[in-house]
């Protein structure tokens, strides 16, 4: 893992950026403490923050072809890089190195672009050509790592994070309302937006090519779906074989690695799946890493406990209290750079730094599997609801929604309010292509009524919604429902909130490395091609992965219900030690500076919150929301302040075209 940051002119010469770019690769060393490099000529500057991994002792970065023509900075991991680096030897090519990065410029070398269709891992890279004046950029297909440019004068800017590019001279943060408006819909920017007006990110499975002064974006993966009814027909047997015989090898893969690999343990079914799977198929030492919580309804600790017993690993524990989340919250948000209507990224850094205390640099993790097997709750009330659509009378089927949430009071009544009042909108509207994701994003507007009346009239001024029409794909429409509603949750929830905001930016935070083997291209596409009901098989998630797991897992853990993943949201920031920052984040004259927000009814939020009431999910949300929003304008916008560049105490490799500086 890295990070990686680099300067390329559009225009005639490029001024010396050695020094920008040590002051681009200083805002992101905790990415990769271990090492730095720069590479710079008279068109381009490519610089990397290594967090070593692989090829400890020689894969330092930037990193060249034989004879110096092409240069490449790369952060994340290629798994078959071996397989690949075989296959690139006996075509001719001279490695210098044993690490993953030489192996993926030799490929680009060889096979051009498609070169990323043959890489089975999570990745952002660039690639320099000088002999063309071209730069590629790329990103993974499901964006596990993040990949940022701006245009600024005439120099593209880009990096691994929005504050490197902050760091360059020309760069502005500027907040872009429509972002702010997607956030509070979505619960992320619609990928390429971000927060700051201009500055996008590379979309996941993309391309970004810069060659004489012109930017071409394009794919080269997207996510499909059969057409409804068209998917392959086998036996129960034969696809749990499959999915079985891939996750082994997905996960075997993963931990390939000069360090040592650890594991999250949820207590669920997907991490302890791939904790089993170290354990049983692999002979690699199994260290697991958990968080619990004071407040029962957010603590999983009882089943973490005994999957780690069930497994013998050697288990590490993080209790995260109220006081804890909010204490850790700026720093989270200082990572994301992005407004968080949740809290839970607060525990997952927390995690992270206990995970880096032990001596690790690497974990696998369970993201992926709800989203490609249809473990959330999302997918079952979608289903229930088409369902009483077409009886919308029945007073029976509503009753479904009982089996789902049992612990919300009365929902099993036939004829109860809620149901009418929640899931009954829209409910008809089955032919709305986002008919399933509708009841979650209408619960996330609500919290805009805490938008100022400045904000409310910029949108205005920007005109049609647009920008909250999320794109789909060619032949969505014939795509079987859950597909819709899956392909829908991959590229909005799991690519633009999940993998960044909870996934790579908190680990990544204390230097540490997720690994997603739910994420493997092959066991996406395989799971894409699964029948619907193989994986939701009535109000069962996840059925087939349950089936492949009741071999290694005991009962209690197969036949558990999907619990979500969650923290204290208000109590976090509400308790007896309030952090010191609250008040004034949520001050009238704060509100009033920065503009996004109104200074009354955010005062009437936080007096309800301050006075112990229980708040309600939209409140909630809002609650994250206004604080995250105001801080990301205190970092990034009214109060940015750089750190130092890198200097001579530093581990710096400083390569031009005229050799290798010392």
């Amino acid at each position: 893992m890295c990070g990686i940051a680099g300067i390329c002119g559009l225009r005639g010469i490029l001024p010396p950026a050695e020094a920008t770019l040590r002051r681009m690769l200083a805002m992101i060393r905790h990415r990769g403490p271990d090492q730095f490099g720069i590479y710079a000529d008279d068109h381009a500057a490519l610089g990397s923050a290594r967090l070593s991994i692989l090829d400890l002792a020689t894969g330092q970065q930037p990193i060249s072809n034989e004879d110096g023509s092409l240069w490449i900075v790369f952060n994340g991991e290629v798994y078959n890089h071996p397989e690949l680096r075989w296959e690139l030897e006996r075509r001719g090519h001279r490695f210098t190195t044993a690490c993953d990065t030489e192996t993926v410029l030799h490929a680009y070398e060889e096979y051009g672009v498609d070169c990323l269709a043959r890489f089975n891992g999570q990745f952002a890279l660039a690639i320099w050509d000088a002999r063309n004046r071209a730069l590629l950029l790329a990103r993974d297909r499901l964006g596990v790592r993040p990949l940022f440019y701006t245009v600024a004068g005439d120099r593209l800017v880009f990096g691994s994070e929005i504050k490197a590019l902050l760091a360059c001279p020309g760069v502005q943060a500027e907040a872009d309302p429509l972002a702010l408006d997607q956030i509070f819909t979505f619960w992320s920017p619609l990928s390429p937006r971000t927060f700051f007006r201009g500055i996008v990110e590379v979309p996941p499975g993309h391309v970004l090519r810069l060659q004489d002064s012109r930017l071409e974006l394009e794919p080269y993966w997207r996510l499909a779906f059969p057409e409804a009814g068209a998917e392959p027909r086998r036996s129960l047997q034969a696809w749990t074989e499959d999915l079985r015989d891939l996750l082994v090898d997905a996960t075997r893969l993963r931990l390939r690695a000069d360090v040592p690999v650890g594991a999250y343990l949820s207590g669920g079914l997907d991490s302890s799946t791939l904790a089993a799977i170290v354990r049983y198929h692999t002979a690699s030492p199994l260290e697991t890493f958990s968080i619990s919580f004071s407040e029962a309804g957010f603590d999983e600790s009882p089943f973490q406990d005994q999957m780690a017993r069930y497994l013998s690993t050697r288990h590490h524990v993080v209790h995260a209290t109220h006081a804890d989340i909010g204490r850790v919250f700026p720093d989270v948000v200082w990572h994301t750079e992005v407004p968080i209507l949740r809290t839970s990224p607060a525990p997952m850094f927390i995690l992270s730094g206990l995970v880096r205390e032990k001596g690790f640099k690497v974990v696998l993790t369970g993201e992926g599997a709800d989203e490609c097997l249809a473990g959330y709750d999302l997918f079952k009330e979608a289903k229930i609801r088409r369902f009483w659509a077409a009886h919308p009378d029945s007073r029976l089927r509503p009753a479904l929604f009982g089996q789902i949430y049992p612990w919300i009071s009365g929902l099993a009544q036939t004829g109860s309010p809620y149901v009418a009042a929640f899931f009954g909108v829209g409910l008809e509207d089955t032919a709305s292509p986002t008919y399933s994701h509708d009841p979650r994003w209408r619960t996330t507007r609500r919290a805009k009524r805490f938008f100022s009346d400045d904000l409310k009239a910029r949108l205005r001024e920007a005109g049609p919604d647009a920008h909250l029409k999320p794109s789909r794909p060619a032949g969505f429409e014939r795509w079987d429902p859950l597909h819709q509603a899956q392909y829908l949750e991959i590229s909005i929830f799991l690519s633009q909130y999940l993998l960044s905001s909870q996934g790579d930016r908190p680990a990544m935070g204390h230097s540490v490395e997720g690994r997603f083997p739910f994420l493997d291209p092959r066991v996406v596409e395989f799971c894409a091609q699964l029948p619907p009901g193989l994986k939701l098989h009535g109000l069962t998630e996840k059925y087939l992965l349950k089936e492949v797991s009741r071999a290694w897992l005991p009962e209690e853990i197969t036949e558990r219900p999907k619990q979500p993943y969650r923290a204290p949201i208000a109590r976090a920031f509400f308790n007896d030690t309030p952090p010191e920052y609250l008040e004034e984040a949520l001050s009238p004259r704060a509100l009033r500076e920065s503009g996004y927000f109104d200074p009354a009814t955010v005062a009437r939020l936080v007096a309800k919150a301050r006075e112990g009431h229980d708040l309600g999910e939209t409140d909630d949300m809002a609650l994250a929301g206004i604080l995250s929003t105001q801080l990301v304008d205190w970092q990034f916008l009214s109060g940015f302040t750089p750190a130092p560049p890198l200097d001579s105490a530093d581990d710096v490799k400083v390569v031009t075209s005229q050799g290798v500086c010392p």
